[in-house]
């Protein structure tokens, strides 16, 4: 089962040195969060204070668009109430997952990423916007088709997930609760028409939410989906600095980096990073 975490901004070793030239590329975000505090998503929620999930055979975006018009939100970023950043893991198990951010200059696919995890087995969740799937839908559908990967939504036009449009890292936000929704399920239906099945997980781009965006993305039965360590930010870390990041891997944790920029250091620091994690005992799983 996942949990919700309530997390903690944190330090990686470069993050603060990389934080001022890297907000602005990519998908990506600029700091990293680690857990302190697990929480069960699937606890009840106080009746007061949230709303309670639709059924999946009832969704309606309409309906979930409208039960939240007018509603103001309380809180903004990365680590709020009901975006999951780790899980509880048996054993020493660690979720590797990466981000296809589509539009201009972001529709490109790392090849020798994806060869390296099949080649060595690592199971990772791909979150796929639907501009990428839109510009690369064989290729998609072979990632679908393939049991190693699980397709997750990465948003219909990669926008920060708000009621009020607040953006972050100067991308403008969902501006109202229909756009949040919109922002949900236009992905939802590519993805579910192209692997058969509705995404379990999403997460916004830049990976930033607010709290009444946060309710609607479980209100369409979706779980939305942060991390724990910020591998690339936004792919425009180093190999070097990809790999040292990488180090803070903690049992239960999620890993957030890219696989739309092969020029990038991503996949080299991968290549190195993933292979010494599973020396030092980690198993790679999909999120629960």
């Amino acid at each position: 089962m996942l949990d919700a975490g309530l997390s903690r901004r944190g330090f990686f070793a470069a993050g603060a040195a990389l934080a001022a030239g890297l907000v602005t590329a990519g998908c990506g975000v600029a700091n990293g969060n680690s857990s302190d505090r697990i929480l069960d998503p699937h606890a009840a929620a106080d009746p007061a204070t949230a709303p309670a999930r639709l059924p999946a055979a009832t969704v309606s975006p309409d309906a979930v668009a409208a039960k939240y018009a007018g509603r103001q939100p309380q809180g903004w970023g990365m680590d709020l109430d009901g975006v999951v950043t780790g899980f509880n893991a048996t054993g020493k198990q660690f979720a590797v997952t990466f981000d296809a951010c589509g539009g201009p200059g972001n529709n490109d696919i790392d090849e020798n990423l994806l060869a390296f995890l099949q080649a060595q087995q690592i199971p990772a969740t791909l979150f796929l916007n639907k501009r990428w799937i839109d510009a690369n839908p064989g290729r998609a559908g072979q990632l679908a088709a393939n049991p190693l990967f699980e397709i997750g939504n990465h948003g219909t036009a990669h926008c920060p997930l708000s009621v009020n449009g607040r953006a972050a890292y100067e991308i403008k936000g969902t501006a109202s609760p229909q756009a949040a929704v919109d922002e949900v399920w236009g992905n939802h239906q590519r993805i579910t028409a192209l692997t058969g099945r509705a995404p379990r997980f999403f997460r916004a781009g830049t990976a930033h939410y607010d709290d009444v965006a946060v309710a609607i993305v479980k209100d369409l039965g979706e779980t939305a989906v942060g991390f724990s360590v910020n591998a690339d930010f936004g792919a425009t870390a180093t190999a070097a600095q990809v790999q040292n990041n990488m180090t803070a891997a903690k049992t239960g944790g999620i890993s957030l980096a890219h696989m739309h920029r092969p020029k990038s250091g991503t996949g080299a620091g991968m290549l190195a990073a993933l292979p010494a994690l599973k020396s030092n005992g980690f198993q790679f799983v999909h999120l629960p």
